[in-house]
């Protein structure tokens, strides 16, 4: 089965149904990241990349994310990706929500919450990602070099997704980040989710129906 076709569309286009969906998917996730910083099991792959350059750079950690995000950015160009407002929503509505959401999510002591925490934050990113990446609005910087890859490749958003966080969790591990179950478990996991939960989604076009 071909990949879908993520690339943005108007904004004008159904923008009743795209626009919650891209904001809903974007909270969705800054929640999901939150569930599994709380959960102490493990830093996501791409945190665990930003952990490792804190620790060989004098730069702190929020730098280093947002030097990432600009490198990553323009490995678009070649790939042919557009921005869109969602690239721009991608920064603003989760660097707003996600300190929201870590006050009000208490760090459970005990391992079954926190295994739960864990694999509910996971899951839940996998939602939110197909969310907001299928109102196709453009994608944040990540995920745009996911979609990109894929499009380009004619490789599944599943096989693409797990190599870049294997990538990133490589590269983290070898610069001194800290890789924990939970890491294994979301480079592993999120690009069969994304995938699964993609048709659920994706806007669709007159073109894109076979």
């Amino acid at each position: 089965m071909p990949p879908a076709d993520l690339r943005p569309l108007p904004v004008t286009r159904n923008p009743g149904r795209r626009l919650p969906q891209l904001i809903c998917g974007l909270v969705l996730y800054a929640v999901s990241m939150a569930m599994q910083i709380r959960s102490g099991l493990g830093l996501n792959p791409w945190d665990v990349l930003h952990e490792g350059l804190t620790r060989q750079t004098p730069l702190s950690f929020g730098v280093v994310t947002a030097i990432t995000g600009v490198i990553v950015l323009l490995l678009w160009i070649p790939l042919r990706q557009r921005p869109g407002i969602g690239t721009v929503a991608n920064v603003v509505v989760i660097a707003s929500t996600i300190d929201v959401a870590l006050a009000l999510l208490p760090a459970p002591d005990a391992l079954a919450p926190r295994i739960a925490l864990l694999v509910g934050g996971v899951v839940l990113n996998g939602v939110a990602t197909a969310a907001y990446v299928g109102a196709r609005l453009g994608p944040g910087p990540r995920d745009g070099l996911m979609t990109g890859l894929s499009m380009r490749t004619g490789r599944s958003v599943r096989l693409v997704r797990t190599c870049i966080e294997v990538v990133a969790l490589g590269c983290g591990w070898l610069l001194g980040g800290t890789v924990g179950l939970g890491t294994v478990l979301y480079a592993l996991a999120i690009g069969a989710l994304t995938q699964a939960f993609l048709p659920f989604f994706a806007v669709r076009t007159a073109r894109d129906v076979p």
